[in-house]
Order: structure tokens, then C-alpha cells, then sequence
């Protein structure tokens, strides 16, 4: 049974509410170790000083901050200890904003908020409740695992949930990226008409169900397979021919017709496959 990564109540007002946080997602990628050819013994990384090249102890190590080249401020773990915030017991909430005018790129990692002990669970359901009627989200800061993070609370799938979040000066802006469009052009109506008619084609209800990484699937096949001593064969890639140049509207249309026959043909959606993966 999972164990709450976090207890501690949301505060707004002279209201407080008992929750637990429990972590809402999970990686699913593979991960390896190196291996010795030769001995088959695991591969360690060990720290060693890059001006004489031996090992150094962990007692012997500090961390140091470069100012400029070759120039730092060092602190011993005593003393970042020291600077780090004590982990909190509640979020305290500072405004509740409209849901929809938070944007997912402020959202880094979710956990479900379930309620903390039977006393709190009338108070819980009634701040859901509000929640889903306002369509609202609580915004306020939270410390846990001695780092602070702003954090949002809102109404998913009929119970809460908290999501902490980057600070607006952790978002890059769009004027810092090169490459980004300066201003809008307008399309041709013909070509917006076609380019709605694909997106209306490949409307749908959003189900992650129906996602899945074809990647990992097959990785985790191909050690399953190896693992049981399997002989395998590679398939040779086909050899890539440039690709053809063609005309938007003749891409727009042929794109419907293609949308239209997978949508009845019910083909499952992938969100990475091995040639992407290989290539990227």
C-alpha cells in the first residue's frame, strides 16, 4: 500500500484542512547499468580530484559555487543545512485563481491529496466541492523534503490534488528563444478552411489510456526475450529517400483523408516509437 510522501493540512482563512500527499505518477523508463565486457562486474563511478586524479573521501568533499573561471564559493553541508527551509505541516493558500488561466507549463509534479483523518473529511469534500463549483485552483507554498515550491491545489478526477509548481522567472520566456515567430501572418481562408477540416477529423475524447510508448514496450520485450536466452534478429532499417516536396493544399487534403480512415480503422496512438526514439 503507498505511504504519504507528506501530511500536513491546507490553510485558507482560519480554515484548516488535514491531508495526505501521495505521489501521483511513476517512471516507466528503462534504466541500466554498465557492465565490464571482459567480467561481467558492475561499472562504478567513483570522485576523484581533478588535479591529482585520487579518490577523495565524502568527509573531504564541499561544494563550491562558481563566481568566475576557476573561482568559487565553497559551503560545507553544515552550512547549506542550515539555509534550507524546515519542512512544513500546511500550504498556506493565498488566492484561489480560475483553473483554466493556469497554464500546464507552471506544473512540475503531482501528488493526490487525500483527507488526513476521519475528522477532516467533512472539511475536505466541502473545499472540493467549492472548488469544482468556482472552477478554482489554490495557489500558496509548501515545503517538503526541506525545498520550497509553489504549489497548486485543484479538483481532479473528484478529489484533490496538488501540484507543485516553477516560478514565473523558471519559465523562459518566448522573446529568448530564437526562431519563435515576432508576429502572426494570416493564413489563406481556403487553407484555414482545410487545416480545420483535418482538425475537426481528428477530434476526440482525451483517454491516456489509448497512448502508449511503443518504445519502451519493445525494449522491455527485447530484455524479457534476451533475458530468457531467445536468439534475436534486427530487422535493417529501410533506407531513407529525400522527402517529397509537396503542395500545402494537396498535403491538407490527403492529411483528411487519412485522418478519416485511421479514425474508423481505430489505430492506437503512440506517444514515442523506436525509429523517433533512434533518431532523436
Amino acid at each position: 500500500m503507498a505511504r504519504p510522501v507528506w501530511t500536513g493540512s491546507i490553510s485558507f482563512g482560519l480554515v484548516n484542512v488535514p491531508v495526505k500527499a501521495y505521489t501521483a505518477v511513476r517512471d516507466h523508463d528503462v534504466h541500466f547499468h554498465q557492465i565490464d565486457k571482459e567480467s561481467g562486474a558492475r561499472i562504478r563511478n567513483r570522485k576523484v580530484s581533478e588535479k591529482t586524479g585520487d579518490e577523495v573521501e565524502a568527509e573531504d568533499i564541499e561544494m563550491g559555487f562558481e563566481v568566475r573561471k576557476g573561482r568559487y564559493v565553497t559551503f560545507d553541508k553544515k552550512e547549506l543545512d542550515e539555509l534550507r527551509p524546515e519542512s512544513t505541516k500546511a500550504v498556506e493558500v493565498t488566492d484561489f485563481v480560475e483553473l483554466a488561466e493556469v497554464d500546464p507549463i507552471y506544473y512540475e509534479r503531482t501528488y493526490w491529496l487525500a483527507p488526513g483523518d476521519d475528522t477532516g473529511t467533512k472539511a475536505y469534500h466541502l473545499l472540493l466541492a467549492a472548488m469544482e463549483d468556482r472552477q478554482r485552483a489554490a495557489i500558496g507554498a509548501v515545503v517538503m523534503r526541506n525545498k520550497q515550491y509553489l504549489a497548486a491545489i485543484r479538483p481532479l478526477d473528484g478529489v484533490l490534488a496538488m501540484s507543485t509548481m516553477r516560478f514565473a522567472d523558471e519559465v523562459v520566456p518566448r522573446k529568448e528563444v530564437e526562431g519563435l515567430p515576432s508576429r502572426r501572418s494570416k493564413p489563406e481562408a481556403k487553407s484555414l478552411r482545410m487545416a480545420t477540416q483535418l482538425v475537426d477529423s481528428l477530434a476526440g475524447e482525451w483517454d491516456p489510456r489509448q497512448y502508449h510508448d511503443t518504445y519502451t514496450e519493445e525494449l522491455r520485450q527485447r530484455i524479457k526475450d534476451k533475458g530468457s536466452g531467445k536468439d534475436l534478429t534486427v530487422e535493417a532499417e529501410p533506407e531513407e529517400r529525400p522527402a517529397k516536396v509537396v503542395d500545402l493544399m494537396e498535403a491538407l487534403a490527403a492529411s483528411v483523408e487519412s485522418a478519416k480512415t485511421r479514425k474508423s480503422s481505430g489505430r492506437r496512438r503512440t506517444t514515442r516509437t523506436t525509429r523517433s526514439r533512434k533518431s532523436a
